[in-house]
């Protein structure tokens, strides 16, 4: 999923202790209990606590892609959605490794697995209402399926596996907007509470796959197709009170909910509250100042508050420095030219700097140095390096330089060219990373362009639209990825698999399509030899690199700032940053 979409953190003990942190009025310390610890939420639970009431206030410096559970593809996203919207299957709520441990949500239970992995079985929990007061039956969750896969006009966002993976009708179903009397026979509803999902291969992580958001039941009745955003019916502990595009959302406790089917969730806070469009700097002093609870965006406070805050030590005892388990890279499109010919982009691998890229974010506080498309926490990670250079400097060495230029001569373009680089305009930490990029690739001669793009709209509508990535030669795209669920498989499949290439909301930027890698990913996943998995995904680690669609920088770490009113937080090896299910205040 996009990074800032479903991260793990490389984390200690499993069974961590409770932390507990002063009751201070402010993030720069408490006054009472033990002083707040720098990285504690990584491996316990910061300020654990019951406490009902008050209101939980969330910043945001840009917007989400999508409220919307079936239309979204952020990480934060993701996390935060749950908070309104149960998919089949979800997480421990617990830090470290336990936190990984996939456990029934809407579902009453696990999977069940037949024919050799191709049909999956669920029933959900009985007696589940909607936030309107009526009923949930599996009938929804098969309609959020269809519109969240079968109709790409409107839900753009989110990844395409049940649409590659379900039985197809014949013809082919064209979702629930264009054909509004048709049914995806793949997906059975025999009752109100039993589901069964028929695949055209096996699929060993179908546990992980439902627990996606798109899996969150959707009321049929109630859909609005792209302006269901503005009205989303909840199935969570919170319901929206109001939703303003561009602005933000609030959301009150849900008087349908009860805790008696629902074991995940507490439903502390009175109020949540999001707020859109906040800069950075000024999200990073809110929280510092105790005026809001966390930055919803998980990504971790700038390059300009964080040198200031890790100096004093009453505001570093409330960071965690969280491995996030994510790949900020550049992306080389494959259908830009000249990059359409593999030396040209070759010759960028050689050249890009990468310890001028991790020093323009304030140090390996922000990440370890990459050379691999699957992270170091990812099963199936294997250390190499196919394009090395001396101390990771690209063209700032000379064996660097002499490569790139190498590679420069093989496509044609001994001199150089020109082409452009885009990067999210609200974020500062990856425009900052695109000018070092810029700096090393004009040292080979090839002249960058930076281009600047909101968040909220950077896959629907600029680097995740082929054609407008075509149109504006953006032969190079700045992004980050993390895993949909914890394995080789859903951390390639979106980026590398030329099948997952959409007209907009695409995350294979570098449109890779390579027919030999997308049978691999096949094979692999319809495996049931887990050690053989495992193997397999570095393998296609390794065969996509050599085709060189992206520029690896950095194994992302993120570090995260928690107020002393915050209660509940710990890092979700999940999602790679603080859990907001629970998250209260004091």
């Amino acid at each position: 999923m996009r990074r800032s979409r479903i991260t793990f953190v490389l984390a200690g003990a499993a069974a961590a202790a409770l932390v507990v942190s002063g009751c201070g009025g402010n993030g720069g310390g408490g006054t009472t209990g033990k002083a707040p610890a720098y990285n504690a939420g990584i491996t316990g639970v910061v300020n654990p606590s019951d406490h009902k009431g008050g209101t939980a206030a969330y910043q945001l410096s840009s917007t989400p892609d999508s409220m919307d559970p079936g239309n979204t593809y952020y990480a934060f996203m993701w996390n935060f959605s749950r908070v309104y919207a149960r998919a089949l299957t979800s997480y421990q709520q617990a830090p470290g490794k336990a936190g990984l441990k996939l456990v029934p949500d809407l579902a009453a239970e696990l999977g069940k697995s037949s024919d050799n992995g191709k049909t999956w079985t669920y029933h959900i929990r009985p007696g589940l209402k909607f936030s309107d007061g009526t009923p949930i039956t599996t009938k929804d969750v098969k309609y959020a399926i269809e519109r969240s896969n079968y109709a790409p006009e409107v839900m753009s966002n989110g990844p395409t596996y049940f649409n590659a993976y379900l039985v197809n009708n014949t013809p082919k179903y064209q979702g629930p907007y264009k054909d509004k009397t048709g049914d995806l026979k793949s997906i059975q509803t025999p009752d109100d509470t039993t589901l069964v999902f028929h695949l055209n291969q096996p699929f060993a992580d179908f546990d992980y796959l439902v627990s996606s958001p798109q899996t969150a039941p959707v009321p049929k009745a109630k859909d609005t197709g792209s302006n269901y955003v503005k009205n989303v019916i909840s199935s969570g502990s919170y319901m929206f009170q109001s939703y303003q595009d561009g602005k933000g959302a609030t959301l009150v406790k849900n008087p349908q909910w009860s805790a008696s089917s629902d074991p995940l969730r507490k439903q502390l806070p009175d109020k949540i509250t999001v707020q859109f469009n906040i800069a950075q700097t000024t999200v990073d002093q809110n929280l510092i100042a105790g005026n809001s609870t966390l930055d919803i965006a998980g990504a971790g406070i700038a390059a300009q508050s964080q040198a200031a805050a890790l100096s004093n030590s009453s505001q570093k005892g409330h960071i965690d420095d969280a491995q996030s388990g994510a790949l900020a890279y550049v992306a080389i499109s494959n259908a830009v030219k000249p990059f359409d010919n593999v030396h040209c982009r070759k010759a960028v691998e050689y050249a890009v700097d990468k310890v001028s890229a991790q020093t323009a974010t304030g140090g390996n506080i922000h990440g370890d140095i990459a050379t691999t498309i699957l992270p170091p926490t990812v099963s199936g990670h294997v250390k190499y390096d196919p394009y090395q250079t001396p101390g990771s400097k690209g063209a700032n060495s000379p064996e660097g330089l002499a490569a790139a230029k190498k590679e420069l001569g093989l496509c044609g373009h001994q001199g150089g060219f020109s082409t452009n680089l885009s990067a999210r305009s609200d974020r500062p930490n990856e425009i900052a990373i695109a000018q070092a990029v810029q700096a090393s690739l004009k040292k080979v001669g090839i002249n960058v362009g930076i281009q600047q793009y909101p968040s909220g709209k950077y896959f629907t509508d600029s680097a995740g639209a082929p054609a407008f990535v075509h149109s504006h030669g953006l032969g190079l795209m700045m992004t980050a990825w993390a895993a949909d669920w914890p394995d080789g498989y859903g951390f390639l499949q979106q980026i590398t698999d030329g099948r997952a290439i959409k007209a907009s909301g695409n995350s294979n930027l570098s449109e890779l399509n390579d027919p030999a890698g997308n049978k691999m990913l096949d094979v692999a996943i319809g495996n049931t030899d887990a050690a053989a998995r495992t193997k397999a995904w570095g393998d296609i680690d390794k065969a996509a690199m050599a085709q060189a669609p992206l520029v690896p920088l950095l194994y992302r770490k993120d570090p995260l700032y928690r107020p002393d009113q915050a209660t509940n937080v710990f890092v979700t090896e999940a999602y790679g940053m603080y859990d907001y299910l629970n998250v209260g205040v004091k």
